[in-house]
């Protein structure tokens, strides 16, 4: 059972929460501030965090950046209270991994908590598998059904995020920044070349397909019932 921290000095609020949490079956801690957040941090394994901007004590962009600045890599879903575009900037930049603007919408936060939570275990395990192929990141391999090809870096890489965020387009200069590098020489059109190699490699794995989004950019589309 997955074990989420709801961060918020509004009892209504952690109520909600709380209840909404143990009824998608995830076992809750709840704390009003970060001083109460930290050693429920130490004595559970805590896999999510619900932190709310407003504290008490230390603002949620500042436990946010604490937590960063140990190491601690653990997925943050950040409640604002306005969508204002500074704050989810302060907030990505504070470490926050997702945001959402009260009140929230139930289901759509489970859904983002649920994609939250396998990010973090495809991170923590270096390997992600979609129906019956399997990407190994530390050795660059992909192994669909019988077949198994170790890749370039930059296609391997271009593949795992892709097949990360199964669904999510990805403007071509995104995908430059993220795996060639914002100061990187190569233009966007290196990334359409990789993406024909990864689909003339994989036309035949039934597992998934990179779809370009005219005008946008990409997106790895997942055969149903693969996940």
């Amino acid at each position: 059972m997955f074990q989420l921290l709801v961060v918020d000095d509004d009892k209504n609020v952690r109520r909600f929460l709380s209840a909404v949490l143990s009824h998608a079956g995830y076992k809750t801690f709840l704390a009003v501030s970060a001083k109460e957040a930290l050693p429920i941090m130490e004595k559970n394994k805590i896999d999510l965090i619900i932190l709310d901007i407003m504290l008490p004590d230390m603002d949620g962009y500042a436990f946010a950046e604490l937590l960063r600045g140990c190491g601690n890599d653990i997925p943050i879903l950040m409640l604002l209270a306005k969508q204002q575009p500074q704050d989810i900037r302060q907030g990505f930049l504070s470490g926050t991994d997702d945001y959402m603007t009260k009140p929230v919408d139930e289901e759509e936060m489970l859904l983002r908590i649920k994609a939250l939570l396998r990010r973090s275990k495809i991170v923590s395990e270096r390997s992600l598998t979609i129906g019956n192929t399997t990407l190994n990141y530390d050795a660059l391999s992909v192994k669909c059904g019988s077949e198994e090809w170790v890749l370039p870096q930059k296609e391997f890489y271009l593949l795992y995020k892709l097949l990360s965020y199964p669904n999510q387009i990805f403007t071509r200069i995104q995908l430059m920044e993220d795996i060639w590098g914002p100061s990187s020489d190569s233009s966007d059109a290196t990334v359409s070349v990789h993406i024909n190699r990864l689909r003339n490699r994989f036309e035949n794995c039934p597992d998934f397909s990179i779809i370009t989004i005219r005008g946008l950019g990409y997106k790895a589309q997942i055969m149903e019932g693969t996940l």
